[in-house]
């Protein structure tokens, strides 16, 4: 048993588990909690709608009909897998069902299935004060298909409650299975949707079907094989000659790193030098000088540059 997840509650769990939630009107306070209690809760019940179209749908399950005022549940799940919260609090789907199914799930208890209700609306224990209820918009017939996006979202929506009370996949039954004068859902079992549920609880909230199966280009990727790629590449694999092997004989990282900055200062001279030279050269166009003059004020910058390790001008 527990106390019903609050609207604010719900709504974090069932976006934490992937599903796409359509807010209608006022639900957080439409509600039937005037005629009797809602809670403990001590499951979800999953039903079909018998009807076709999605807005028409969400109005009778919010509204509900002159014999049976609505809500008539608390979320309906569309056919494209949104979810249209529709009330929240107690609501009339569940009516009456098998107290021995209650006990089956408050202990979640039972094998595959429930034990098959012996009691029904008119004659069983009040459901609509311990079950959330989730209708699904589909005619009930066994024709009419179930889209994938749909069963996923049942799927989520199932598996969001049962997170966030820490129960099982057995807390989670279908209409057929409260109550004897029901039939719903229709189009898949209520086991394979136990199963699919409880493969979905062994991941997070955020798990995707089939990611666990893409390829990760990380995997398997070992330090030594990090370091590898970085230093045991063709540019600094180790010595190129005798010259090399003489001024760097480990050639491990930390000297290849020194010879790195050894090479980086000698080209920062060089470049240093010519940017001298041609300053130098520029600095005489015109003038008249001859050429032992220009060269002379050339060497002497270049000299300049070189003695202050190539950071004149900087």
């Amino acid at each position: 048993m527990a106390t019903p997840l609050s609207a604010s509650a719900v709504l974090k769990a069932l976006r934490a588990e992937g599903v796409r939630v359509v807010e209608v009107g006022n639900w957080r306070t439409h509600n039937r909690n005037s005629k009797g209690p809602w809670g403990p809760v001590n499951g979800s019940i999953v039903h079909h709608t018998v009807t076709k179209g999605t807005a028409a749908t969400v109005r009778i399950v919010r509204d509900g009909y002159p014999e049976l005022p609505g809500p008539l549940c608390h979320g309906m799940i569309a056919k494209n897998g949104q979810v249209h919260m529709v009330g929240w609090g107690r609501a009339n789907h569940a009516g009456g069902g098998d107290p021995k199914v209650l006990e089956q799930v408050i202990a979640e208890s039972y094998g595959t299935r429930p034990t098959p209700p012996t009691r029904g609306n008119s004659n069983g224990v009040d459901g609509n004060a311990r079950f959330y209820g989730w209708e699904c918009e589909n005619l009930g017939d066994g024709k009419d298909p179930w889209p994938a996006a749909q069963y996923d979202a049942i799927v989520r929506v199932q598996a969001a409650l049962c997170r966030a009370h820490k129960w099982s996949a057995k807390s989670v039954i279908g209409h057929l299975e409260w109550s004897n004068d029901k039939i719903d859902p229709r189009g898949f079992t209520m086991a394979k949707l136990r199963a699919d549920i409880s493969e979905r609880l062994k991941h997070p909230a955020s798990w995707n079907p089939g990611s666990d199966h893409e390829e990760d280009p990380m995997a398997g990727i070992t330090k030594r094989d990090i370091f590898d790629a970085v230093w045991k590449t063709d540019a600094i694999g180790g010595p190129t000659d005798a010259a090399d092997h003489a001024t760097n004989p480990t050639w491990q990282p930390q000297s290849i790193l020194k010879d790195m900055q050894a090479r980086i200062r000698s080209m920062d001279k060089r470049m240093a030098a010519q940017t001298a030279a041609i300053t130098a050269l520029a600095g005489h166009v015109g003038t008249g000088a001859d050429s032992e003059t220009i060269v002379a004020a050339v060497k002497a910058a270049i000299d300049r540059a070189v003695a202050d390790g190539g950071t004149e001008g900087a």
